[in-house]
């Protein structure tokens, strides 16, 4: 079984969802998922995350890598008021996902020491903030390739057998929510800086290569006994602060070259997803839009509660991530509830929250 997102290719992408699908969306969330979450029981057995650091809870703070989070301000706004490696002020959309669907702690990041014991069994993040679905983007900035974080899930799998056994552990692996959040790297933190893969590709057959990759990478999943997997589209790339900045050529708007390059990128991972649910027997594969939600917010960022979306609440919210994003940062935010972007890159909490409500009304059929 497979759900889209939304068409890209269309011209009605940006229309809204009609009054008769909100309103049946809201009558099953209420009668259907909100009674088992109420008494206690988390809706799947667990969740588990691959990716980038748009999902990476803190798997980068002991790599020998510039790209990490574990220091303020990213954190400020967190549960602890403390930096995890997270990157944003607060909590990421898979964290709000895990809430919404019943579960009392956070997947923990796998390489931390959060990953012990019986606390995996209800899931684990295997995500690393610059990797992407092409491994070679992952090895520019030392991350975890996503076939390093598989690897992982291998180990992770081994751990989880021995400790409930293998039948319970089958039900564990079959009934749990995987999610991949990959791409985004693959372009502005590569792709689009590199004039050797810009030399060797076409945009076109770049997201070729990458959607290959995802191809295999599911298909590697379904072989470990996956069988709800969720993955997201590419965001608006062109509309992040930092993608402005860094290739608008002085303009304050966004960049529609990179947004068209994402709806390419996009229209390629449905059509592959496809694909591999007409191959593989028993897979529930969705493909979250979050190309249009991020958009609305984006370009209508009063209708959604914020009050500014082309600047980031950290700095000068015109670039700065990272190691850039720091205590002394220069400008930055009192309050990161009024912004669409926590950092040049990332989006604040208030966006993950909103993102996150969206993924589930998505998602009905990974739970059902």
């Amino acid at each position: 079984m497979l759900v889209l997102g939304r068409d890209f290719s269309c011209g009605n992408s940006e229309k809204e969802m009609g009054f008769g699908s909100s309103f049946w969306a809201a009558y099953f969330l209420l009668h259907v998922l909100v009674a088992p979450v109420a008494r206690g029981d988390p809706l799947v057995p667990a969740l588990i995350i691959f990716g980038d650091s748009v999902v990476d809870v803190g798997n980068n703070n002991n790599l020998t890598t510039l790209i990490k989070a574990n220091f303020l301000p990213y954190g400020r706004d967190f549960v602890n008021h403390r930096p995890t490696g997270r990157f944003c002020n607060g909590k990421l959309a898979t964290d709000f996902t895990a809430e919404y669907l019943g579960f009392t702690t956070y997947p923990p990041a796998y390489l931390s020491p959060d990953a012990t014991g019986r606390s995996i069994l209800t899931g684990a993040n295997f995500a690393s903030a610059a990797s992407g679905l092409f491994d070679g983007t992952a090895q520019l900035y030392s991350a975890i390739s996503l076939t390093r974080q598989l690897s992982y899930y291998r180990d992770y799998q081994t751990k989880v057998v021995n400790m409930a056994g293998k039948s319970r552990a089958d039900d564990i692996f079959s009934g749990a929510i995987h999610l991949l959040s990959a791409g985004s790297s693959d372009f502005i933190q590569n792709y689009y800086i590199n004039p050797v893969l810009r030399g060797l590709y076409s945009v076109d057959r770049f997201s070729d290569l990458l959607t290959s990759s995802y191809s295999s990478f599911i298909q590697n999943l379904y072989v470990l006994g996956a069988r709800r997997i969720g993955v997201t589209t590419l965001p608006p790339t062109g509309c992040l602060p930092a993608a402005i900045t860094l290739f608008g050529a002085g303009s304050n708007q966004c960049v529609e070259r990179l947004n068209q390059d994402a709806i390419l990128f996009n229209n390629k991972l449905n059509s592959t997803s496809r694909g591999l649910v007409n191959k593989l027997p028993g897979l529930k594969l969705v493909v979250f839009d979050i190309y249009q939600p991020l958009l609305n917010m984006i370009r209508k960022p009063d209708e959604s509660g914020f009050f500014e979306s082309r600047r980031a609440c950290c700095g000068t919210g015109t670039l700065e991530t990272s190691l850039l994003c720091n205590d002394r940062s220069v400008g930055t935010c009192s309050n990161a509830t009024d912004y669409v972007f926590w950092d040049g890159f990332h989006p604040s909490e208030a966006a993950n929250k909103i993102l996150a409500g969206d993924l589930l009304e998505q998602g009905f059929d990974l739970i059902s």
